[in-house]
Parts: structure tokens; C-alpha cells; sequence
């Protein structure tokens, strides 16, 4: 279509039929299908007969609880006054609706508008002019509304899950299409460029959601009439043991009694916060690290009046290692002068409660962890263990072992590695630079087997080269260093030479100086 001076060209012909071509796409552009339009009308008759039907069920139970409270005020009268005032409440926004109803109507087919049999299905206008108008805000004024009734009516509602129903059914809260710019308001997505019918039905389908939660809360206060006792249909007896795992000499405890439950109505068990899976309460797990446990936790019990009753509980339990005790009567060996560790345990009971003691030589304990240090080489200890079980302190076990000195350390140069690390050169057939020997500040003795890993302080010790003419060249040393004439000798030693360490004297941990084995040490 052409613009600027191009119309003042037209024929008026021309000029009515682009006009007409403009209408037109207007028109199609607000369509809406009769069949979506008689389809709202269809929707809507049927939620007019469902809250017919809806009040007459809410006025039952109104009358109901009314009866109640005629025959035993004292008991019912608090519930009757609530069931009163939800009752004018739902009536009041009921009618607060139907008056909406009503202009949306009028707005759209005129001052006799009916909206049971809307004219102008497709008006578009009236519900915005009725309900988002800014000098009445009939819209805002019924969110709020609505919000208020909400709130009033969950706290009426005891259970959690109907008062979550009542919460989506009544919610105001809306979400933004996409495109729009900034929040939109409950109202604004209810009516704006709604169709009458539309908008009409929709208020028709909230007046449904009052009515089903009014419902809700009558049905609510009138099992609240009922007294808040937990109901059962079943007795059972249990055996509950303190302890399944009983020693010799101890004493077996346990609580009989007799539990009642309701088989149509399993209680909810949370275990440490976590809701326990098993319908029969089985509380089962994997145990894992050692020692004394400790579980709590309630149980939630419906009551008559639909109420939870809430009831604590603790327990406890004692995990210990998996064993099978093997004694090879040749190795039970203990060594004199060192702190020998031992391990000390006794299956179901918990470490602060065993204590131990030792025949020729000494046992201490730090935490879990035991210490034997014995006397005499040559004899035996006997490490004796008691318990206490049920308040008295019981003998459960005792062993035997034998005493013997240490055995003779090796002697070794230390050295570092190319990492740094600190190695042990403990002599031929391996070979040692000239330079990690002269970075060597002397000689050091240790056991080392990875079984007793004890260190000895070197006394003294000599090294033995020889000259060009076979000649033995003995140096002493300096405590356990290398000697300034030890490392003049080493400055003249050529690659591929040899030496001996002999003489050495090591003194081990239980004070006793002993002669130890030579090595002999290679020059790369």
C-alpha cells in the first residue's frame, strides 16, 4: 500500500477498498473461534451445576456439626464458631463473585446482561473496563480477597497435604509470559483482553475452589469433635533385649512388653532426621567405624482428631571389629628395652570399659592404643585382661609371651637421593659415589626390617683401605662421625676402590653397647 503523497493520488475507490483490507486484518487478528466461545459456555454451566452441588454438600456438613454442638456444646462450641465463621466468609466471597459476574455481563450485552446466557461472547472489553479499572480496582480488591480467605482457611485445616491442595487451588501467584517486561499482576492475567465468557467462567471456577475449600475445613473441624486419641486394632507382645550378644558371666537383659499399632495406619519413624522406608519400623544399616553409637528420632502417629502425636526415642549400639583370634605360639614374643605395641580388644564391649595388666615389665594405654615394655630377656610376661561387665569387672582373657633382646642392628652411611630423600647405603654389592661418601657426615646402626624399625646410637667404629702397595691403612673415628683423617683417606680413594667399616659399637635403646657386623663399601 502505498504512503506520502502517493494516496492523495488514490481514486476513492482505491482509497475503500485499502481501507477495508485494513479492517479486515484487524478483524481476523481479534477473531476468536465460536466453537472455543460456546465451548467456555459449555465449561461454565457445568461448574454452575458443580457448586449447586458443592453448597449443598457444605451445608450438610454445617448442619452436622451444627447438630454436635446442640448436643454437646461444651465439647463442640469452639469448632462450631469456627465452622460459623468460615461459613459467612465463604458465603460473603461467594456473592462478592457472583456480583462480578454480573457487571462482566452488563459491560458486555448491556444493563440487563445476564452472565448465565452471555450475548457477546467474544467481547473482549468488558471484562477489563470491570475488573482492571484504576479508579475501582475490582480486580486487586479480589486478590486480596482471595489471598485473605486462603490464609484464614488453612489454619483451620489440620493436615498438611489438604492444606497444600487449598494453597495451589487458591493461589494468586502468577508467572510472566515470555516477553513481558517485569512482574505481572494475578488480575491482569485473568482479564486483561479476555473474552466475557472466558473471564466469567474463570471467576465461576474460582467460586468452585472456595466452595471445595470450605469443604475441606468443615470436614476438618469435624473430625477435630473426635477425641485426639492415637486409634489401634491390634496388640502385639515384643521381647526387646539390651544387647543380643551376651558373654560368659554376663547378664541378658531385656524389656518385654506389649506394643499396640494400627494396621490400616503405619507411623511415620524418622530416624536422625531421615524418614525410615519399612512399614514395620525394621531400622537396619551397614555398620561402619568402631566403638559406642548413639540414634534418636521420633515417631508421628495420627490421632482421632487428625492431629500427629509426636514421640521421642533413643538408642544405642556398640560396633566392633570382625575377628578370629590366631596365636602362633612360637612368635609371642616380646622385646626388652622398647615399648612393644599391643592391641587389646573384647567383642561387644566398648574400650573404657577393659583395663589390662602385665607380669615382668610394664602396660600402658594411650586412647585404644596399648604399650608393653618388659623386663627380664630370657623369661616370660603375661598381659592379663579384664572387663566390666553389667557394673562388675570380669577376667576374659590372658596370654603369655616370651622376652627376648633385641637383636644386633646394621650399620649404614646415610645418604641423599637425587630426590633429596634421606637413604640408607648399607654396603656391597652396590656401589656409592665419591661424592654422596664425602657429603656423608659418618656412620648410623638400626634395625630396619620392617617388622622392628628401632634405631642405635654408633659408639665408635674403624675403616680399613689400602695403598698402592696392598698396605692396610686402619683410621679410627669421631663418635659416630667420619674423622678428619677417615675423610683424608676418602679424598684419595679412586673410583672403583674399596673400603671396610669394622669395629662398630652400637648402643640400642635398652642401654646395652654391643658389637655389631662390618660392611665392606664400593667406590663407583
Amino acid at each position: 500500500m502505498a504512503g506520502g503523497n502517493n494516496v492523495a493520488r488514490m481514486s476513492p475507490r482505491q482509497r475503500m477498498i485499502n481501507l477495508m483490507y485494513i479492517v479486515l486484518t484487524a478483524m481476523l487478528a481479534l477473531n476468536v473461534s465460536s466453537d472455543v466461545l460456546n465451548g467456555f459456555s459449555q465449561v461454565h454451566d457445568s461448574l454452575q451445576r458443580t457448586n449447586r452441588n458443592m453448597t449443598a454438600k457444605n451445608e450438610l456438613q454445617f448442619q452436622y456439626l451444627a447438630d454436635l454442638n446442640r448436643q454437646n456444646p461444651a465439647k463442640v462450641g469452639p469448632w462450631f464458631k469456627k465452622g460459623e465463621q468460615l461459613h459467612e466468609r465463604s458465603a460473603s466471597l461467594y456473592a462478592m463473585i457472583d456480583s462480578l459476574k454480573t457487571e462482566i455481563a452488563r459491560a458486555a450485552d448491556g444493563k440487563n446482561g445476564d452472565y448465565t446466557d452471555i450475548k457477546n461472547l467474544d467481547d473482549l472489553e468488558a471484562a477489563s473496563v470491570v475488573m482492571l479499572n484504576p479508579s475501582t480496582e475490582r480486580g486487586r480488591a479480589l486478590r486480596l480477597a482471595v489471598d485473605s480467605y486462603r490464609k484464614y482457611v488453612t489454619s483451620i485445616v489440620t493436615d498438611t497435604t489438604r492444606r497444600g491442595v487449598i494453597n495451589e487451588m487458591l493461589s494468586t501467584e502468577v508467572t510472566a509470559p515470555k516477553g513481558t517486561v517485569g512482574p505481572m499482576a494475578w488480575e491482569t492475567k485473568m482479564f486483561d483482553n479476555m473474552p466475557a465468557v472466558a473471564a466469567v467462567t474463570m471467576l465461576t471456577k474460582l467460586q468452585n475452589d472456595i466452595r471445595s475449600a470450605e469443604s475441606e475445613a468443615l470436614s476438618s473441624l469435624i473430625t477435630n469433635v473426635d477425641i485426639g486419641d492415637v486409634r489401634v486394632n491390634e496388640l502385639n507382645a515384643y521381647v526387646i533385649p539390651n544387647s543380643n550378644m551376651i558373654m560368659r558371666g554376663g547378664k541378658y537383659s531385656a524389656n518385654i512388653v506389649l506394643a499396640a499399632i494400627d494396621t490400616t495406619q503405619r507411623p511415620s519413624i524418622y530416624v536422625n532426621g531421615s524418614k525410615l522406608s519399612s512399614p514395620n519400623g525394621l531400622y537396619e544399616f551397614v555398620a561402619g567405624s568402631v566403638g559406642n553409637h548413639e540414634y534418636s528420632g521420633y515417631i508421628e502417629v495420627a490421632r482421632g482428631d487428625g492431629t500427629l502425636d509426636r514421640r521421642p526415642f533413643k538408642g544405642q549400639y556398640t560396633v566392633i571389629e570382625p575377628m578370629a583370634t590366631i596365636s602362633p605360639t612360637m612368635m609371642n614374643v616380646l622385646y626388652a628395652g622398647i615399648a612393644n605395641p599391643i592391641s587389646i580388644s573384647v567383642p561387644g564391649v566398648p574400650m573404657n570399659a577393659i583395663t589390662a595388666t602385665m607380669t615382668n615389665g610394664t602396660l600402658t594405654r594411650n586412647g585404644d592404643v596399648w604399650s608393653a615394655l618388659p623386663g627380664k630377656p630370657g623369661s616370660e610376661s603375661e598381659i592379663t585382661v579384664t572387663a566390666t561387665l553389667d557394673g562388675r569387672a570380669q577376667t576374659v582373657g590372658s596370654m603369655k609371651f616370651r622376652v627376648r633382646k633385641l637383636p644386633d642392628p646394621s650399620p649404614y652411611i646415610p645418604m641423599k637421593d637425587a630426590q633429596g630423600n634421606t637413604i640408607h647405603y648399607k654396603g656391597s654389592p652396590k656401589r656409592i659415589s665419591k661424592a654422596a661418601l664425602m657429603a656423608a657426615d659418618g656412620l648410623g646402626a638400626a634395625i630396619d626390617d620392617d617388622i622392628l624399625n628401632v634405631s642405635y646410637s654408633v659408639v665408635s667404629f674403624s675403616t680399613i683401605s689400602y695403598d698402592s702397595m696392598g698396605n692396610a691403612m686402619p683410621e679410627n673415628s669421631d663418635g659416630s662421625r667420619f674423622s678428619a683423617r677417615q675423610r683424608e683417606q676418602f679424598k684419595r680413594l679412586k673410583p672403583g676402590a674399596m673400603f671396610f667399616i669394622s669395629n662398630v659399637k652400637a648402643k640400642g635403646p635398652d642401654g646395652i653397647t654391643r658389637d655389631i657386623s662390618p660392611m665392606q663399601v664400593m667406590l663407583n
